[in-house]
């Protein structure tokens, strides 16, 4: 079993090999180089010098460690409130708790989000390719949402410049109480005394929480 700081070298190593497209990871990052030599053995990395690349092994543990700590920074975030600035702390102790299986059933809740709220993809699970769990999601996008029944807004799932300042725009902002009024033939939302009609891409971009 490994210990939380060797999850951590794993999962600092994919981030750089795999987000930021580097050919390796320099060895020099590593705190305690004995960790690093234990994850050599075990067969979870090949270190080459200064030079560290993840075995396979080694590339599906890191991935699942990173999945756990967006996962759980999602979680902190949409559903305990825990203020942005606080998250990386909170989110390295809680990601710890997300084992194998449990993440699984957090993303489902949290309707397989596909970002941290820092906007870095979050890896897809198991449950991501198999669709709707029988867990009940208590956040989902808005297309997803029943009509007439109220939902807070979580977060906005886009990266779209124009999209957002359409958001900014009609006030879709985070903890923002709204309903859905139809789905056809565009998606009407109902926002205080306003409604708006928007188009499905621009709705499924909306995660909402179940009031």
């Amino acid at each position: 079993m490994l210990t939380d700081k060797q999850e951590h070298i794993l999962a600092d190593i994919w981030i750089e090999i795999f987000e930021n497209k580097k050919e390796y990871f320099n060895l020099k990052k590593i705190e305690d180089i004995a960790d690093a030599f234990e994850l050599a053995e075990k067969k979870y990395i090949t270190i080459s010098g200064e030079k560290i690349i993840l075995e396979y092994k080694g590339w599906e543990e890191a991935k699942s460690a990173v999945r756990r700590k967006r996962l759980a920074e999602r979680l902190l975030m949409d559903v305990l409130d825990v203020k942005k600035n606080e998250l990386y702390s909170s989110g390295c102790k809680f990601e710890h708790l997300l084992r194998k299986g449990l993440d699984d059933n957090i993303c489902a809740l949290l309707g397989h989000p596909k970002t941290c709220p820092h906007g870095k993809p979050i890896p897809e699970g198991k449950c991501c390719s198999k669709g709707k769990g029988a867990l009940k999601k208590i956040i989902m996008p808005l297309t997803e949402l029943e009509i007439g029944k109220k939902a807070k807004v979580a977060y906005l799932e886009t990266k779209n410049h124009n999209a957002l300042q359409k958001a900014i725009v009609m006030g879709i902002l985070p903890n923002i109480e709204l309903s859905l009024i139809c789905r056809f033939p565009s998606y009407v939302i109902q926002h205080g005394k306003s409604q708006f009609a928007v188009d499905k891409e621009f709705a499924s971009e909306i995660y909402v929480r179940i009031v």
